[in-house]
């Protein structure tokens, strides 16, 4: 009777710690995002997300063509408000009410690039691997056979062989180990691949063969990459989504600065069509969280065009983040340092995992979490 009576009592303790257990484990995650959709934009400053557009270069004849009454009234205000809410409506609407934007240097809050080179091969793999790799220092690199933090996610259980990347630039594959990789990773000019494709995916795969080569053979348009990606999540489901756009950088590069302009107006829609397709989606509403980057910044001035190590400020960048575990602060205003490679564990951490690699990587950004 003692032993059957004490095997009881351990049996109810036993019971009643593991439903505390349990308890407190989905307390834990409750408030962690279960989806994630990591977006690079290339090249963009962060003058022009945190001022709006800039005046001088508005006016400058050498960076514009066609009508200078229309990019004043579409992009222009005397108050900064107004300003970059006109350039990124979505952005300064919605994410600043519910999430989280890092980089205002002008309040002191500094968010930089760690590697030495400032250019786009480099800045994306210091983002992705969640450290700086010294002999990645060109664009024409080779495979990159360092982790980054997909590659992780996609070995973790519930997320095998869902997590993707769709990229606007062929160097984009190699910087996450395309050919030696178990995700799925769409570089130009590759179709969503499978035999029963929704009729959305199948328009997407052709219109990309379709559009103009504006930028070469090895890059291929953001609404390419939008309308592959979108009609991909719809009807694929993934969990983890990469989205690599690249046209703000090349429209800087040409010297176009109307045409930056109306790309990132455009990709402020795009991300919040894309936010609001998955939040009405039972799949990811309340469980997905949001996380944009670009992979460098550049210069300022007549410099606006370049970037690089020779190029003062290209150094410089900017992050955001909403979605489940991300407290709504807004434009975050307090003095402080972050470095991009402290994205990758930051992101990992947003879906309760703890991201290691061969080599260290930069400690999470705590501030983004509640």
């Amino acid at each position: 009777m003692r032993s059957k009576n004490g095997f009881m009592i351990v049996s109810v303790a036993l019971i009643t710690f593991m439903s505390f257990s349990a308890w407190k484990a989905f307390a834990q995650k409750k408030n962690e995002s279960q989806n994630l959709v990591l977006i690079l934009i290339d090249g963009y400053r962060w003058r022009e997300l945190f001022r709006g557009a800039d005046q001088g270069l508005l006016l400058n004849t050498k960076f514009n063509s066609g009508d200078s009454a229309r990019r004043f009234k579409k992009y222009w205000d005397e108050d900064p408000e107004v300003r970059k809410k006109k350039l990124m409506p979505f952005t300064w609407n919605y994410i600043a009410a519910h999430g989280q934007l890092y980089g205002n240097r002008d309040l002191g809050n500094f968010v930089n690039v760690k590697n030495p080179y400032w250019i786009s091969y480099p800045g994306r793999a210091e983002v992705l691997s969640g450290f700086v790799d010294s002999a990645i220092k060109s664009n024409s690199y080779p495979n990159n056979s360092n982790m980054n933090v997909l590659e992780f996610i996609n070995g973790q259980k519930n997320y095998k062989d869902k997590v993707v990347a769709f990229t606007c630039w062929s160097a984009s594959g190699r910087c996450l180990n395309k050919e030696n990789s178990k995700m799925l990773i769409s570089v130009p000019w590759e179709n969503i691949p499978g035999e029963r494709l929704t009729d959305a995916e199948i328009l997407a795969n052709e219109i990309q063969h379709y559009a103009p080569k504006t930028f070469g053979d090895d890059e291929r348009l953001n609404f390419e990459v939008y309308a592959l990606a979108k009609s991909y999540i719809k009807a694929k489901h993934p969990k983890v989504i990469y989205l690599d756009f690249g046209d703000p950088d090349e429209y800087a590069h040409d010297g176009q600065y109307e045409n930056y302009l109306d790309d990132i107006h455009y990709l402020d829609e795009m991300i919040g069509k894309l936010w609001n397709m998955m939040q009405a989606d039972k799949f990811y509403k309340g469980k997905t969280t949001f996380f944009i980057v670009p992979d460098h910044g550049r210069g300022s001035g007549d410099q606006w065009t370049d970037h690089g190590s020779s190029v003062e400020h290209s150094n410089e960048t900017w992050f955001m983040a909403m979605g489940p575990g991300i407290s709504a602060k807004g434009e975050m205003k307090m003095k402080t340092q972050i470095f991009q490679d402290q994205y990758a564990k930051t992101i990992a951490g947003l879906l309760g995992f703890d991201y290691t690699a061969p080599k260290p990587v930069g400690k999470a950004i705590e501030s983004v979490k509640k």
